[in-house]
Parts: structure tokens; sequence; C-alpha cells
């Protein structure tokens, strides 16, 4: 399946808590908790500890390549909000830490994807 490839710019975040974040396409929960590190309009990245992947399988790879092209919801809790997206990219960032790379479905609206970005906090603004 070859992704469209979208280029906008990024912005570092303060590391927003994300929970269950659930395959869409096969039904089943991959990760208890994770955390969005950085986001643009075009997507965002999680960073999810191996001890929070719910499939034995995932927990016992050095790689979630299995969860690439699969379409996955989370929920925001800060902020009271679910998001939608595409696994686009994983890679092992080491010491047992996962960065999944999620694009936002399509059907979500540029602007509010402009908005949502422009809501979370950078570093260091939550102190």
């Amino acid at each position: 399946m070859k992704s469209e490839r979208r280029v906008a710019g990024r912005k570092e975040v303060e590391g927003i808590l994300i929970s269950d974040l659930t395959s869409i396409t096969n039904y089943s929960v991959i990760a208890k908790t994770g955390r969005i590190v950085n986001a643009s309009t075009s997507g965002f990245l999680v960073e999810i500890s191996r001890r929070d992947l719910v499939p034995k399988t995932l927990r016992q790879n050095l790689n979630l390549e299995s969860l690439l092209g699969q379409q996955v919801a989370l929920y925001l809790p800060q902020m009271n909000l679910d998001l939608d997206g595409t696994v686009s990219r994983t890679t092992h960032v080491g010491k047992g830490v996962f960065a999944v790379a999620i694009d936002f479905s399509f059907e979500v609206p540029e602007y509010w994807r402009a908005c949502l970005v422009d809501l979370l906090p950078m570093p260091g603004e939550m102190r």
C-alpha cells in the first residue's frame, strides 16, 4: 500500500497522554497508554513503552511493523477527545520505547487539524 507523502511543519508538544490505542482494522487494543510527543496538520507521533503494549506478540518483538497501514483510534483524556488515523511508521527508539507515527484520516478537515495542533502545549507550557 503506497501512502501519500504530506509535508507539514512539526510541533514538539508536552507529551500529551493518550489511552486505549485501538486497531479499528481488527478491533483490538494495541496499547493501554502512551504520549503524543509531536504533531502537525498531517499527523502525530506517539511514544509507547513496551510494558503498555497489550498483545503479547507485540511486547515480545523489537518492532511494530505489523501495525503499518492499520487504522487506529485513541483517546486524549486531558482534552476529552477521540482521534483516529492510519499508522504510517513505527520505530524502536531504544530502552523498550516505540515511536508510532499516525496520519490523520483524510475525512478530518485541515482547519480542525490546524486548531488541534495550535491547542497542544509546547514543552514547559504546562508547568
